[in-house]
């Protein structure tokens, strides 16, 4: 939500402005972050008509958009670009609402004297942990334009591969709910006419006949009931994917069903490869970058890894030594980052195996994508065949008898 405040700074000036946050607390916890004191704050959403509420889905800033938004920043920066006047230029020239809004906002903090990681810790629905912490350390080193730089290359990298593997089931998933959608108006259009025909011929049908009539009948007398049951149980299983074993569950289904388990796996070991090189060679410590990897790994079962390799790198234990224990960790890795840690070059080690394990989700999802087209074709060819099979047998036996 958007809100408008009015505060007073250090200096008792009478400061106006807006602040994105998720409820009134935030925002008044955004100002006062500015160093300023809250004299007014109201929702500005509150006060719109009903035709002119902006609707939050469509406002979200997309990956692709937080890319390019970092590739500018780096560029800049490296034009010797002012910070505030980036901030003010890029909110001039964003053609998303919601991030022109936050972009004038961090430029409002910078201009009050918060620095850029601050500024950009007050939206983590755009700007994640990690972002930050990167810029924070740029901040700490004086090489903003580095900083910037590795963020434009890695979140580059990482849209990349998401978006290829998202891109890549698309086809196969709008395939295949148009072949239900088609065979679930089959069952209760056409099937039932010519049902009632098969059932007053007498003849004796077929088993697999009196399995597609019972199912059409089913869909036909029953479909408020299953309506309502399904209604029922996708709102119970969206209310146990909330809870914390229900997450738990589906991240170790993620990383455990044939196929779809390794290239997921390739995914978050990717992610962590990519993330700890990065803020490694950026000056961050082993222990931030652990922290800060668990928190954007995206994964429960490769967060709980990383917790406890942070609890053991902070007792005293290597990095290499601590993942070496867990199985979800190829030894490979293990042993490489143990070189990497004996010869100094950890960073560079972990970047190989990003770039390693970067080839082989292509090559995975390049696979997948070979694999689904003829797994459609004899699926979809299965099931048609089935029906027809159920219809026409029938009808052939009775055009034979008259």
């Amino acid at each position: 939500m958007l809100f408008a405040y009015k505060a007073i700074d250090q200096n008792n000036v009478v400061r106006e402005g807006t602040v994105e946050a998720t409820n009134m607390d935030a925002a008044i916890s955004t100002v006062q972050k500015r160093g300023y004191t809250v004299t007014d704050i109201d929702a500005v959403d509150q006060n719109k008509p009903f035709y002119a509420l902006e609707i939050e889905w469509f406002q979200s800033v997309s990956n692709k958009e937080v890319v390019i938004l970092s590739r500018q920043i780096a560029t800049l920066f490296e034009a010797q670009v002012s910070a505030l006047r980036i901030f003010r230029l890029l909110a001039a020239e964003a053609d998303n609402p919601q991030l022109q809004r936050i972009l004038n906002n961090i430029s409002e903090e910078l201009q009050a004297g918060s620095s850029i990681s601050r500024a950009l810790s007050s939206h983590p629905q755009v700007f994640s942990t990690f972002y930050v912490s990167m810029v924070r350390s740029g901040e700490e080193s004086g090489s903003l334009e580095k900083a910037f730089a590795y963020l434009a290359d890695y979140l580059d990298r990482s849209y990349l591969v998401v978006t290829k593997v998202r891109n890549a089931l698309i086809y196969p998933a709008f395939v295949v709910g148009v072949f239900f959608l088609v065979m679930g108006l089959m069952l209760t259009m056409v099937i039932p006419r010519i049902a009632k025909i098969l059932t007053e011929s007498g003849q004796e049908l077929p088993i697999y006949t009196k399995i597609v009539i019972g199912i059409s009948d089913l869909l036909v007398n029953s479909m408020g009931i299953l309506v309502i049951l399904f209604a029922f149980a996708g709102i119970g299983i969206w209310r146990f994917l909330q809870t914390e074993i229900g997450q738990r569950t589906v991240d170790e289904l993620k990383v455990s069903t044939p196929y779809f388990g390794t290239l997921n796996r390739q995914l978050y070991l990717t992610r962590i490869c990519d993330n700890i090189s990065t803020m490694l060679g950026s000056g961050i410590s082993m222990v931030q970058a652990l922290e800060v990897t668990s928190e954007v790994v995206g994964n429960g079962v490769y967060k709980e890894i990383l917790d406890n390799t942070l609890i053991e790198v902070k007792g005293g234990r290597s990095f290499a030594d601590a993942i070496s224990e867990y199985s979800e960790i190829p030894g490979v890795l293990s042993q490489m980052a143990k070189v990497g840690e004996e010869t100094g070059n950890l960073p560079e080690i972990l970047d190989t195996l990003a770039v390693f394990y970067r080839r082989e989700v292509n090559n995975s999802v390049d696979t997948l994508i070979g694999m689904i087209e003829p797994a459609m074709i004899v699926f979809l060819g299965v099931g048609v065949a089935v029906l027809l099979a159920s219809v026409l047998m029938p009808i052939y036996n009775l055009t034979n008898t008259i």
